[in-house]
């Protein structure tokens, strides 16, 4: 074999290895947002996780989690362990960035997952901040997957005609308080 042929096979191994190890550090979306990201304000994050009584004894699950805040703030406040789920790609790896300034990776993880489709059922405390349409589509997953008890709190939206067994004021921006099964 030519010297040339050598370089140019070697190269062209090297772009598809790059090629391969590129797509592995930055998937693809899996499908478009349902919303686009607006981050909740820290001072709801905090209200929510007060509204939900959140301990050390629970689970907290971020559907749509963003840049992480939600989880992260329940495991470094309450030491709650936290899941973030989120379909943006981008937005896990900014979760995963913000996780390591943390310093809880103990207690919080990060899913690139479609929240419609995520196994949820070890959740104790749901957090949302989605639109009410997708609240409403939720109820469902909401119900068969979790167990009974479980508070589920959402910034900004309700679920319909469905009443919140509470809800809050935080500056202008309002809160929903639901216990599972949710009807």
């Amino acid at each position: 074999m030519r010297l040339p042929t050598i370089v140019v096979s070697i190269a062209m191994f090297a772009m598809f290895a790059v090629s391969s190890s590129a797509r592995q550090v930055a998937p693809e979306m899996l499908r478009s947002p349902d919303v686009i990201y607006v981050p909740t304000p820290q001072e709801v994050v905090d209200a929510m996780l007060v509204l939900a009584g959140v301990s050390a004894d629970d689970v907290v699950y971020d559907l749509g989690s963003g840049d992480g805040r939600t989880p992260i703030t329940a495991a470094r406040t309450y030491g709650a362990r936290g899941v973030g789920i989120d379909i943006d790609p981008v937005r896990v790896k900014e979760a995963n960035e913000n996780l390591r300034i943390a310093d809880v990776a103990d207690k919080v993880r990060f899913l690139n997952q479609d929240l419609f489709t995520s196994d949820i059922s070890e959740a104790t405390v749901v957090t949302l901040y989605l639109l009410p349409s997708l609240n409403l589509k939720l109820i469902p997953k909401l119900n068969a997957e979790l167990m009974p008890g479980t508070r589920v709190v959402s910034h900004a939206f309700d679920m319909g005609q469905i009443q919140p067994e509470q809800t809050q004021n935080v500056n202008g921006r309002t809160i929903y308080l639901w216990t599972v099964p949710i009807q």
